[in-house]
């Protein structure tokens, strides 16, 4: 071979290993693009959740008839189920419609507390809450919840020496801790304690006599159930 022609060899294989060098070099310093996170299993894909519960409801037992001194009422403890609907703004803040109905008997206490059962009504109290969820737990995912309810009474019935008995709707407060326990990344376990601030006003007639007072009922709502998330 020719001094010329090895000379024109050695400098194509230079050319060629010159440009594989600057490819590699461009790889290099292309952007590499970061790895998608992997989304946590427990963290719902969607913003809406709901939740079923049993619910013990404990009222308060106060209350008064206006112009009689000592006199006081008292109401039962019942169990109902509840209903939930929540929607998250974010992965902490949601909203969160609760639904559900029960009945309370309506006695005489303290110094009425001869006349018995005086009635039995019915309570749809419809309430939202704003919520804080905590999300640093794992599975056990916290909240605490503020709002407010719009309670009616309805079929409402005089018994003994009742003749008619009619209590006011009326705004209340709610105040609101639980917790779920997500199983996975839609069911979970939730226990869930309410206060609600409830003081109707009520009329009724009693002995042929008119009277009106305020029920003090104040509940305390205890419920488990189960939560999915879609």
């Amino acid at each position: 071979m020719s001094k010329m022609r090895m000379m024109g060899l050695l400098a194509g294989v230079a050319v060629m290993v010159g440009a594989g060098s600057m490819a590699m070099a461009a790889d290099l310093t292309q952007p590499v693009a970061p790895a998608p996170e992997a989304e946590s299993s427990l963290t719902p894909y969607s913003p809406w959740q709901v939740r079923a519960r049993a619910l013990g409801v404990i009222p308060m037992d106060s209350g008064s008839v206006h112009g009689i001194a000592g006199s006081d009422l008292s109401f039962n403890n019942s169990i109902t189920p509840e209903v939930d609907f929540s929607y998250f703004f974010t992965k902490n803040i949601a909203a969160e419609l609760i639904l559900g109905t029960t009945s309370a008997n309506v006695n005489g206490s303290g110094s009425i507390a001869g006349l018995g059962k005086l009635g039995k009504v019915w309570i749809l109290p419809p309430t939202v809450t704003l919520q804080y969820h905590f999300t640093d737990f794992g599975a056990f995912q916290p909240y605490v919840g503020a709002g407010v309810n719009y309670t009616m009474f309805y079929d409402q019935k005089a018994t003994g020496s009742a003749t008619k008995l009619d209590v006011n709707n009326t705004f209340g407060a709610a105040l609101q801790v639980g917790f779920d326990y997500m199983l996975n990344e839609h069911w979970g376990l939730n226990v869930d304690v309410k206060k609600y601030y409830l003081r109707p006003d009520f009329e009724a007639t009693v002995g042929g006599t008119k009277v009106k007072g305020t029920a003090k009922l104040d509940p305390w709502l205890v419920g488990a159930g189960v939560t999915y998330r879609f």
